[in-house]
């Protein structure tokens, strides 16, 4: 009876960790913003008190980098592809691609998304690219809430979104990302005793311009760009506190990873102020000004509170990651480094350089591109700065100012594809 019984334990031990529901994943990338926006990052300009917080009990990351605009970055983040592999044209997904979605999809997960579109080609487009991407259904997406799929359309005041493939157009009083913050917090409210875990991608609409002000501006009629911009990332802050707190109330925090990052950086327009020195935002720019963003990440009861680390980041690196929290194989092929193993406090995989392949535009113009490090970054041209001392990149070194750290760098540069798609392809 004892052997029975010990026999039986073990079947259920097993049969329940067989059984696990794998983590929820929420991951929030905020538009145009850099990483000198946050009070976690040094900054006393701007409020991000939950950002601050969600970063005191998680992990920040020092060095973590986008493309410099934003659908190159959709592009690259959702299917873990360098830009030169897979990247059609601006504001077009192209539709033989499978993201993430797809992927947590396939591994069980009830996905949505919500804020910020612009992959098919609205209307707003040229006829050249006008609809020649992809639907969020068509990209994995059980359900969405998002500003500019077919039409454009306001995007915070008197707001145009299409919701579950319906396009419907809101108020003057309405506000956009408020209204896709409660829509995704019906959905995790929905799906939270649900045996599928959930993916919730909130490729949020704040803080792009128009800069205008915001619900808990103290005026409509404010038109001061900075003071506005200002009050959106305080509006953006104030968005994520509530995805957050919304964990909590439904008793899933422990068994949710939230990351937050962004797209690219500032817009140009802002000034801010970082531990004595001026940023002009760099939106567009290859530089740190226009690429280092903000990354977040917060698991209560796995992951360490109030950690930093200097582990690079490349945002293609999300795929992997978020396949590998979700207990799914990696699929092969991808540019991609997952950095799971850091978020579970092991040691794991890390890169030692990240690949930049920037051309927003391949039917005209040429492409940029970058291979770099912590400290040096060295481009296609033969452009080779130290960071650290020549932020901006004003001052070209030669090679032998770093020998082997120019040998490694170009090693690496070799080893990446230098031509975009030479044809534009959108199947």
């Amino acid at each position: 009876m004892r052997v029975m019984a010990c026999l039986v334990s073990v079947f259920c031990l097993f049969a329940t960790q067989a059984g696990a529901k794998s983590p929820n994943i929420i991951l929030i990338m905020a538009d145009d913003v850099g990483y000198e926006c946050f009070g976690c990052y040094g900054s006393q300009q701007y409020r991000t008190p939950n950002l601050d917080r969600l970063a005191a009990e998680g992990l920040r990351f020092r060095h973590c980098y986008s493309q410099p605009l934003c659908t190159p970055s959709r592009v690259k983040i959702m299917t873990g592809l360098s830009n030169a592999r897979n990247y059609a044209a601006f504001s077009i997904l192209r539709r033989d691609q499978k993201t993430f979605a797809h992927y947590l999809k396939d591994a069980g997960y009830t996905t949505v998304i919500g804020g910020k579109w612009q992959l098919l080609g609205a209307e707003n487009y040229s006829k050249q690219f006008r609809g020649k991407g992809s639907l969020p259904q068509q990209m994995g997406f059980d359900r969405h809430c998002l500003w500019q799929v077919e039409k454009l359309g306001d995007r915070y005041w008197n707001p145009r979104l299409t919701i579950d493939g319906e396009a419907k157009q809101f108020s003057p009083d309405d506000y956009g990302p408020e209204i896709v913050t409660s829509y995704l917090l019906d959905f995790m409210t929905e799906h939270a005793q649900d045996h599928a875990p959930m993916f919730v991608y909130y490729p949020m609409i704040l803080v792009h311009n128009p800069f205008l002000p915001t619900p808990d501006s103290e005026s409509r009629q404010n038109k001061d760009q900075q003071q506005n911009f200002e009050d959106m990332v305080a509006f953006m802050d104030r968005q994520v506190g509530r995805i957050i707190d919304r964990t909590r109330e439904l008793g899933i925090a422990d068994e949710t990873l939230i990351l937050f990052t962004g797209d690219n950086g500032t817009n140009k327009a802002i000034t801010s102020e970082l531990s004595g020195q001026t940023i002009r935002g760099g939106k567009g720019n290859t530089s740190d000004s226009g690429t280092r963003e903000p990354l977040i990440a917060c698991w209560p009861g796995t992951i360490k509170p109030g950690q930093v680390t200097d582990q690079l980041v490349d945002i293609s690196d999300f795929l992997p990651t978020l396949q590998e929290v979700a207990g799914a194989p990696v699929p092969d092929g991808l540019d991609g480094i997952s950095f799971a193993q850091l978020l579970k406090g092991k040691d794991g995989p890390a890169r030692s350089w990240m690949y930049c392949f920037y051309h927003p535009r391949p039917e005209r113009g040429q492409a940029r591109r970058f291979v770099r490090d912590h400290t040096w970054k060295l481009y296609g041209d033969g452009s080779f700065f130290n960071i650290h001392a020549d932020v901006d990149e004003k001052s070209p070194l030669p090679p032998s100012a770093e020998p082997e750290v120019y040998r490694k760098l170009k090693a690496a540069l070799d080893s990446m594809p230098a031509q975009g798609q030479t044809l534009l392809k959108f199947d």
